[in-house]
């Protein structure tokens, strides 16, 4: 009998795992939060703070970039923007849409949410063996001077993906040492600061960031929404309707061809511009350990790795946002992770709970009590 008991154990687990839901590409069951074991009032109470709390930026969004970013030497739109819609966004439960709101269809930009899907293409570059090790020296593969020099030589893949690697140097034009400077200096002391030992010091900057993106187009050697695209957007059921920008002269030869050098967020315009269901889908796959039906699109082993926090910033991981250290929300699990852009524009990710929830254009300092709300706290 323990014997039959067991197997009886072992057929229900398979039959549960196998039975896992995912949204096929044209259209995505819905259930009530009831349903799936949540608090109907605390759901209506989170959709509800979120169309109250819209982002307090201009709707155009050339106006709201240009004025969040005036301090930065010389900054200026390089890339393509986009007038943004009002608040919308999705809540998922066991992979079932429990809450939407505002216009889930409508493409906008979505800033620095680009970086979590830049961090998937590296993802995807390991897994290949494209590169061996995030401890690696990205000069070994990158040989073209963007990581000569005694500092830079240092820098590793890991430290790109972190945001603790303080490149210097100048990349399409722009000076590192331009993008976010601190309050208190100079265009000298800015410019000639004293650099911090690779892994030592976070700094969040996207010229750095770029610097990545021009890293893995250069291991992958092809176009990375093309990457995205084929390896994750389309086996997830996601729209035709994304594009991932970079800027006007982020051009590069490789292998005899003109290829884009895409940007990881929208800091001078540019990044990905995707709708709030795509954004879901990304999320859920997440949710999910990078598995989607019986395929393995990313490896467990980089879902987990995302989520390893940096030296540096407890808070931050693989181009991930973590719910630990000193951004952590209040009362919410530790092990929630999130990507965030400019704007209020936010993918959470809760794979105990299988939860994903996407929220645009809500008032960033909200954000935690948004997801709080989910959460019934």
């Amino acid at each position: 009998m323990k014997h039959a008991f067991g197997l009886f154990l072992f057929l229900l687990a398979t039959s549960t795992l196998s039975a896992q839901y995912y949204p096929p590409k044209l259209n995505w069951e819905t259930r009530t939060p009831a349903e799936v074991g949540l608090d109907p009032a605390a759901i209506d109470s989170a959709v509800a703070f979120a169309l109250a709390n819209e982002y307090s930026g201009a709707r155009d969004l050339r106006l709201a970039i240009l004025k969040s970013f005036s301090r930065e030497p010389d900054h200026g739109l390089r890339g393509p923007t986009k007038e943004r819609g009002g608040p919308a966004g999705l809540i998922l439960k066991d992979g079932y849409i429990v809450a939407r709101w505002g216009d889930i269809d409508r493409v906008d930009m979505t800033f620095s949410v680009t970086k979590s899907y830049l961090s998937t293409t590296a993802g995807l570059a390991l897994d290949d063996g494209l590169i061996q090790s995030v401890n690696d020296p990205v000069k070994d593969y990158v040989w073209d001077g963007t990581f000569s020099g005694g500092h830079n030589a240092k820098i590793t893949w890991e430290h790109l993906l972190q945001q603790t690697s303080d490149w210097s140097g100048q990349l399409f034009g722009l000076d590192d040492w331009a993008d976010r400077p601190d309050r208190d200096g100079s265009y000298d002391k800015w410019r000639y600061r004293e650099l911090h030992a690779p892994g030592s010091h976070f700094k969040y900057n996207d010229v750095r960031v770029n610097i990545l993106a021009y890293s893995l187009l250069q291991v992958w050697r092809k176009p990375l929404p093309m990457v995205l695209k084929e390896r994750i957007m389309d086996p997830i059921g996601a729209s035709s309707t994304w594009r991932w920008f970079g800027y006007d002269d982020s051009w590069v030869d490789l292998d005899g061809v003109k290829m884009q050098s895409v940007s990881g967020g929208g800091h001078h315009g540019g990044g990905i511009f995707i709708n709030t269901t795509d954004h879901a889908r990304l999320g859920l796959l997440f949710a999910r350990q990078g598995k989607w039906n019986k395929d393995q699109l990313i490896s467990r082993a980089w879902t987990q790795a995302i989520q390893t926090p940096a030296a540096a910033n407890a808070s931050y991981g693989y181009m991930w946002w973590l719910n630990q250290g000193p951004r952590a929300w209040a009362g919410l699990p530790d092990h929630l992770y999130y990507a965030a852009g400019f704007g209020g524009n936010f993918i959470v990710v809760d794979e105990k709970q299988d939860l994903v929830i996407v929220t645009r254009w809500l008032e960033p300092a909200r954000i935690g009590e948004m997801v709080g709300l989910v959460y019934g706290l």
